[in-house]
């Protein structure tokens, strides 16, 4: 499945459809029984790429005689690091790291 999954991404870079060959390239497929699992970093990326994704779906049923393959996208956002930079945020940041500085805080009645 990886190989035929390969030829149809270099098919896709060959004919200059670089964006739905770069989403087939960013995870390796998982085949749990009939269904192809890919997963993909947001919904827009998931939405494009199901888009494109009937004439992948023909071509993996046919170079792998099998009729059943589905294909499924399975959404992974990672969340972004949020910077601090207000002695407020910074306080509220480090705080999350050690409770035990709020405590330090009101026991010597320290300002933010």
């Amino acid at each position: 499945m990886l190989l035929v999954w390969t030829k149809y991404t270099q098919k896709l870079n060959d004919q200059g459809k670089k964006l739905m060959a770069t989403y087939m390239q960013m995870n390796d497929p998982v085949l749990k029984g009939t269904a192809i699992v890919l997963e993909l970093p947001n919904e827009s990326t998931k939405e494009e790429f199901l888009q494109g994704s009937n004439e992948l779906l023909s071509f993996l049923r046919g170079r792998l005689h099998n009729h059943d393959i589905t294909i499924e996208v399975i959404v992974k956002e990672v969340s972004q690091t949020k910077y601090a930079f207000t002695p407020q945020e910074k306080y509220d940041k480090l705080k999350e790291i050690n409770p035990n500085l709020d405590l330090l805080r009101k026991l010597f009645d320290l300002d933010v």
